[in-house]
């Protein structure tokens, strides 16, 4: 491994970390920067596309859609920290951190277990993984300096998305 391929590697690293920190904030604490803003519910709905999902009758499309968005990355990581694995291999991690997370909003009371949520989520890490294997088909070694600009703009967002609400939470 050369090294522009191992600093490439080092800053997918330090994004992926920066990622998952940002990830547990918003999923887990709700954008919350205390314990006592966290919202205290305990729900369970196993019927996709219902209950959680549903405001007004109606299917909640940007709940949906926030959370595939919201996997696509790890998706990407994924596949860009772990190329030798398989795609299933690739999947499990993804699968198992939205169970991990619907089990954690479930077990302290601070969000709606939802199978939707899962599906969801999973579709999410699901696309960037194809998003990753097709940017790698289409700019070849350059792909993963091209997924670690984009990454590191998408952080730059988050990172200052988390500092306005800081700054107007205090």
């Amino acid at each position: 491994m050369n090294s522009l391929n191992r600093n490439s590697k080092k800053m997918t690293r330090f994004l992926f970390i920066f990622y998952l920190i940002m990830f547990i904030w918003i999923i887990v604490f709700k954008f919350s920067f205390t314990f006592q803003n966290v919202p205290s519910l305990r729900s369970v709905n196993w019927v996709p596309f219902a209950g959680t999902a549903v405001r007004n009758n109606q299917l909640d499309y940007s709940e949906v859609l926030n959370n595939v968005l919201i996997f696509i990355p790890f998706g990407l990581y994924m596949n860009m920290l772990k190329p030798e694995w398989n795609f299933l291999k690739k999947m499990t991690p993804i699968v198992l951190v939205s169970l991990a997370f619907e089990g954690l909003q479930y077990i302290f009371a601070i969000g709606a277990t939802d199978i939707t949520d899962l599906l969801t989520n999973t579709l999410g890490g699901v696309l960037g993984i194809v998003i990753c294997l097709l940017s790698q088909k289409f700019f070849k070694s350059h792909s993963i300096k091209i997924l670690n600009t984009v990454a590191m703009t998408g952080t730059l967002g988050i990172s200052c998305l988390f500092v306005f609400l800081l700054l107007a939470n205090a």
